[in-house]
């Protein structure tokens, strides 16, 4: 999209921030940080992709393929594609790029220094998209509002997610980045060895299977309340695939709803009872203050500190939202940390 263009939609909209369209962190646009996708010849075009603002068409294959949010680099850089640009890492232990650790390395191994990496934590950052030049911009996993997929859409074809923000599972999340970049086949071949990894290594951990895990949210400051991330949530789907299963009581508190957390006030802490495993984010002496409180203590899974903390902040706690990249680099020692709890199930 032409620089003119994009200070429209900025006018019309008053959506960017007042940098204006003169940012001084405008990128080059050298050969490496152009997307290598291969000729594809067994791909129709046009393909069309539905979602929850729509129908994306993308008329014939591209590019240049531009990510935004959270994991959607992680598809094309698993098929060996190179995005010509990516939303920075927003939580986790990041690279001085701003890149989570698997997400660098790989860019490293497909010859890439110096990636293009959209500083929009804050906010999306329209004109550095724009001025990468995409042919696709990849959202399949992102909470983007209407607005802003209206925005982004001026800019190049935008694949949102499915049907509720931040509820893309990274089955799907491959699937449907690898079908708008069209490389359906190649997408679900990724899938299928992801599913035979993590077969192999959660065959190593028995003592999992089976068990009943609940992932929280504590904040130690205030324990009078805490939030469960619910079955739609992809970090709670995940440990299906390690060998866990949902507790009852928390497949009934996602009974229609269409978020993919809830917020619990430690009075009702009773919910958590048939959890034989928590997961959370924390620090080391979070166990000991969920432990040393007055209702939390009296959870059967916080009692027998069968409690897999990850270390909040972490490369292994930004896995836990699992992308194409993140499983194959952090499963062992995500199993590892549950594996640990799960032995401590009486």
């Amino acid at each position: 999209m032409k620089l003119k263009k994009l200070c429209a939609i900025v006018m019309s909209c008053a959506l960017l921030i007042t940098t204006g369209c003169s940012s001084t962190n405008t990128q080059s646009k050298d050969d490496s940080k152009k997307s290598d996708v291969q000729e594809t010849t067994s791909v129709s075009y046009p393909i069309k992709i539905k979602h929850a603002y729509g129908e994306t068409i993308i008329e014939s294959e591209p590019k240049n393929i531009a990510t935004i949010s959270w994991g959607n680099q992680d598809v094309p850089l698993a098929l060996g594609i190179t995005p010509v640009g990516v939303s920075k890492a927003n939580y986790g232990e990041t690279e001085e790029n701003g890149l989570l650790p698997w997400t660098g390395e790989k860019y490293n191994k497909l010859g890439v220094d110096k990636p293009v990496v959209f500083n929009d934590v804050d906010g999306i950052d329209y004109e550095a998209i724009s001025d990468s030049n995409p042919d696709v911009i990849l959202a399949a996993y992102s909470g983007i509002t209407q607005e802003e997929y209206d925005l982004l859409s001026q800019i190049a074809p935008v694949v949102a997610y499915p049907t509720e923000a931040w509820q893309t599972l990274w089955r799907d999340q491959i699937n449907i980045n690898a079908t708008a970049i069209g490389k359906k086949d190649e997408g679900e071949a990724l899938v299928k060895e992801l599913e035979t990894l993590i077969k192999e290594k959660t065959s190593e951990y028995k003592d999992i299977k089976g068990k009943k895990a609940v992932f929280c949210y504590f904040n130690p400051s205030d324990l009078g309340k805490f939030y469960i991330y619910l079955p739609s949530d992809p970090r709670v789907a995940y440990l299906t695939d390690l060998g866990l299963e949902f507790p009852e009581s928390i497949s009934k508190l996602a009974e229609g709803s269409n978020s993919f957390y809830v917020e619990i006030s430690s009075e009702n802490i009773d919910i958590l009872e048939d959890a034989d495993i928590i997961v959370c984010y924390g620090n080391d002496g979070l166990l000991k203050s969920l432990q040393d409180d007055t209702l939390l203590s009296k959870v059967p899974a916080i009692a027998n500190g069968s409690v897999a903390v990850i270390e909040d902040g972490s490369a292994l706690a930004a896995s836990c939202t699992p992308s194409a990249l993140s499983i194959p680099a952090t499963i062992d020692e995500y199993l590892k940390v549950i594996g640990d709890a799960a032995s401590k199930v009486k």
